[in-house]
């Protein structure tokens, strides 16, 4: 009954507090059907109205749906997929050859500056979340 209680809350206070219909989605829900959109992303929508394309079965790259957080040395097809985005996002000349070495950092860290998010030159959600969307954009590649 508790539960019962805590999900109908969880539903029906945003709905209180905005005066509009909430939204929800199940716990399983995968993360690849769930769009998630940030301020930077939402900002590039704005300058480029229309191109808001969801990652799923018509991704540009189709290595993996995998998302492990990558760094040098990590190794794969993960790490396929993050280079397929990065050349597919800004255009970058890089192997995609499954091994994250001193290119493949320097590339991520330049694609992070050019998203103006937190740039460690490692690939973990956030820059999942901004390679994907760039990536699968129809007018990319983007200079920066």
């Amino acid at each position: 009954m508790r539960r019962a209680f805590i999900a109908a809350a969880a539903l029906l206070l945003p709905l209180a507090l905005s005066g509009g219909p909430a939204a929800a989605t199940s716990q399983g829900t995968p993360p690849s059907v769930t769009a998630q959109v940030t301020s930077a992303q939402a900002g590039h929508a704005a300058k480029h109205p229309g191109t808001l394309v969801a990652q799923g079965p018509d991704d540009i790259c189709n290595f993996t749906n995998r998302r492990p957080t990558l760094e040098r040395g990590s190794q794969g097809r993960a790490v396929r997929q993050a280079q397929c985005y990065l050349r597919k996002a800004i255009g970058a000349h890089l192997a995609v050859d499954g091994n994250f070495g001193r290119a493949t950092r320097n590339t991520t860290r330049f694609f992070q500056q050019c998203a103006e998010i937190a740039v460690d030159g490692r690939i973990g959600a956030q820059t999942w979340s901004f390679l994907s969307f760039w990536a699968n954009q129809p007018d990319a590649p983007f200079d920066c």
